[in-house]
């Protein structure tokens, strides 16, 4: 199965397990309650899956790399302790809790949530004195004599022996307590997380090209060399940097980051094509309606070039549209509390100084909230943004109030208003010009490439990106809508011909 697929089952088994009857109790005994183990390449996303679901469901995570784990570490430290046994004293040897467990009690007391998921990476690696420990929780869930608490889902991963020198095989009857999930690589699913985390257009639109160099570990005469997803991720991010300061990309960069020479060669070349057709056509000046010359040019231009285009021309216009959709879920937050001020100041009729008060009461919760999240493991990027752009608000708006000294709660309920309905006045704007851009898009789209394949990829890649796909259900999009029905009826048409030709041959 892909990432995508192991995510879902793993956030069933967690809702399964996490499922109680009506005394409070877990459905499925905790004993009963079989440790996941994702068995896959190194590099394809185990981890960021994890912090996925924890962000999604609302629960906290803590992650251990079990190759850093000595067996007293994981067990804890030994010590005497004295205890009677028949009216006869003994001194007798206990252990210190593990750090693991411990962990565990710190997130729980950090991030106020209760249930969590237990992730244990490269558990396949353990030393030798570890092994038999290890075996002991998978089973019974306990390191020494602490327990891992109950609403904590174990959630284990390793890589196969061929890909790390380390792995010790697990035996039947360590593989038969724990749900084994096989994981293989697949860009198609890694490219949806690329599009949520920005990654390098230079970096999906080579990929898209080819393929097959998104996950590569061979064997050459000078040892292993490999390209796995958190290279590119990486690469992406540096790539960005070095763009942002105007410092050169070259051999020596790529190749830190693609540990495979001929694929690192092959990027830097694409790179530098990229670049070029970055200068030769002007994003810009196109998505305002200027088509120029750009139009012939992308009509005559070979394929790798009309896919890098059509890469840079979607990618500044998702851009807006994800900045439209984090800014609309921010005002419809902020929206909610200003109701909550504007109740109080009908209800008590109070003043400036208490709307102040309580302006404060409510940035210092969110604070908290956003705190306790991220100490849990449980925020997500996009919600991140969101609590901060409202604290700055709040902020913001409280400090200004102070300045004008406004005495009457009314009056400064009304000011709320007003920096509320500037901020509304922001993303209309931002609305229009994300729509405007979407619009000439289509049109540049339709008049150089006509009915080809690179109008299927733009709607494709419109439709299956989570910010363009939101916007357009949100606000609309007659050509998206109208393009969308002509290949629809095109694929149905060549889908008749196809059975009319089958009947008669």
């Amino acid at each position: 199965m892909n990432i995508k697929q192991a995510k879902e089952y793993i956030k069933n088994t967690v809702k399964l397990y996490l499922k109680k009857d009506e005394f409070g109790e877990y459905r499925i005994p905790v004993v009963r309650q079989r440790p996941i183990f994702l068995l896959g390449a190194p590099g394809i996303g185990k981890t960021a899956v994890m912090e996925q679901i924890a962000q999604e469901m609302g629960i906290a995570l803590v992650s251990y790399s079990m190759t850093h784990h000595t067996r007293q570490s994981a067990l804890g430290l030994p010590f005497i302790t004295q205890k009677t046994y028949e009216g006869v004293s003994y001194s007798v040897s206990e252990y210190t809790m593990s750090e693991i467990i411990a962990s565990v009690y710190d997130t729980m007391k950090a991030g106020g949530i209760r249930e969590g998921i237990l992730f244990l990476d490269e558990i396949n690696c353990v030393s030798e004195t570890l092994a038999p420990a290890m075996l002991q929780f998978l089973q019974y869930k306990t390191f020494g004599r602490h327990r891992v608490p109950e609403g904590w889902i174990i959630v284990t991963a390793g890589n196969p022996p061929e890909y790390n020198r380390s792995v010790r095989e697990f035996d039947v009857a360590a593989l038969d307590r724990l749900k084994v999930m096989e994981v293989e690589p697949d860009y198609g699913v890694w490219k949806e997380y690329a599009w949520e985390k920005r990654i390098h257009n230079a970096v999906t639109s080579y990929l898209d090209l080819k393929k097959e160099d998104f996950y590569r570990i061979e064997m050459t005469a000078k040892g292993r060399s490999y390209v796995t997803a958190r290279g590119w991720e990486d690469l992406s991010e540096i790539l960005i940097l070095h763009e942002e300061e105007g410092l050169a990309v070259d051999r020596a960069l790529v190749g830190q980051y693609l540990r495979n020479n001929k694929v690192a060669e092959e990027f830097c070349a694409y790179y530098e094509l990229y670049q070029r057709y970055k200068n030769d056509y002007n994003i810009t000046e196109i998505l305002s309606g200027h088509f120029g010359g750009a139009v012939s040019k992308a009509g005559k231009a070979a394929f790798d070039e009309r896919l890098s285009l059509l890469g840079m021309l979607l990618d500044a216009v998702q851009g807006d549209m994800k900045e439209v959709m984090e800014q609309a879920a921010f005002l419809t937050d902020l929206k909610n509390i200003l109701k909550g001020v504007g109740s109080m100041v009908e209800k008590e009729d109070c003043s400036g100084a208490q709307v102040l008060d309580r302006l404060e009461t409510i940035s210092e919760g969110k604070k908290k909230l956003l705190e306790s999240l991220q100490n849990a493991g449980a925020l997500a990027e996009a919600d991140r943004r969101k609590h901060k752009n409202v604290i700055r608000f709040l902020e913001d708006a409280r400090r200004e109030l102070q300045v004008q000294g406004i005495p009457q709660g009314s009056a400064a309920y009304g000011f709320l208003k007003e920096c509320f309905h500037t901020k509304v006045t922001g993303m209309k704007g931002g609305t229009e010009k994300a729509q405007s851009r979407l619009r000439t898009l289509f049109a540049f789209a339709e008049e150089a490439f006509g009915q080809g394949n690179e109008v299927l990829i733009l709607l494709t890649e419109l439709t299956a990106n989570n910010a363009s796909a939101q916007f357009i259900a949100s606000f609309g999009s007659p050509e998206y809508a109208r393009l969308s029905e002509d290949m629809m009826l095109t694929r149905r048409r060549d889908d008749l011909q196809e059975r009319i030709a089958a009947l008669v041959g």
